[in-house]
């Protein structure tokens, strides 16, 4: 008989469910968790994400506490965080921070950052962050107004995402792409598998 194993994605996000399916894994339930993700005074980045990225898995735990037909799920969850040194971009909500965010990555170098965070179903928590370093080219006036009037910043972290519009803005990069997107995949099935979960048998379907 086969084993019943059951992921939760901690995570609404379709570029994050876009990837996983790359790797033909489909979580059982979709459970975004609504935390603060205010910076503490003089975090770094990488602490930044590595610290939302667990205490989302940690939530969607919380949450599923108790219920039996969801005991024994795997728990994924991620968060990205875009930097210039250790200056973090926030997740663009308005044009003034999109217009901020994409005129400081213009020319220039910057990092992302993003933690996985997986809970397993023996109440395990694994993590790790992967960091991937991104150059933009010199953007032109007339690009950034462009790319301000496409509305594509929106809620995005830096204001971009690689794989719309600004990725034709990426001169350089030194990392992982699937990244940058939202969840580097290597290393999230890594971790995944390393827990137990049974990643192969969906290939064959």
């Amino acid at each position: 008989m086969a084993l019943v194993q059951k992921l939760i994605l901690a995570s609404g996000s379709p570029r994050r469910l876009d990837l996983l399916a790359q790797a033909r894994v489909t979580p059982d339930r979709l459970m975004p968790m609504d935390i603060d993700e205010t910076p503490k005074k003089a975090e770094h980045p990488r602490s930044l994400a590595r610290r939302l990225s667990a205490e989302k898995a940690e939530a969607a735990r919380a949450a599923v506490k108790g219920d039996p037909a969801w005991s024994g799920s795997y728990i994924l969850s991620a968060d990205t965080v875009v930097a210039v040194g250790r200056r973090i971009l926030p997740k663009a909500e308005y044009l003034e921070e999109a217009d901020a965010a994409i005129n400081l990555l213009s020319g220039r170098s910057h990092w992302v950052f993003t933690g996985v965070a997986v809970v397993s179903p023996s109440g395990l928590l694994r993590q790790t962050v992967v960091e991937t370093k991104v150059r933009f080219k010199r953007l032109s006036t007339r690009e950034i107004d462009a790319y301000l009037e496409s509305g594509e910043w929106r809620g995005k972290a830096g204001a971009y995402a690689i794989q719309g519009i600004a990725g034709s803005f990426v001169q350089k990069l030194a990392g992982s792409y699937t990244s940058v997107v939202g969840l580097p995949l290597y290393e999230t099935l890594r971790i995944l598998e390393g827990e137990g979960y049974d990643i192969i048998p969906a290939w064959k379907e």
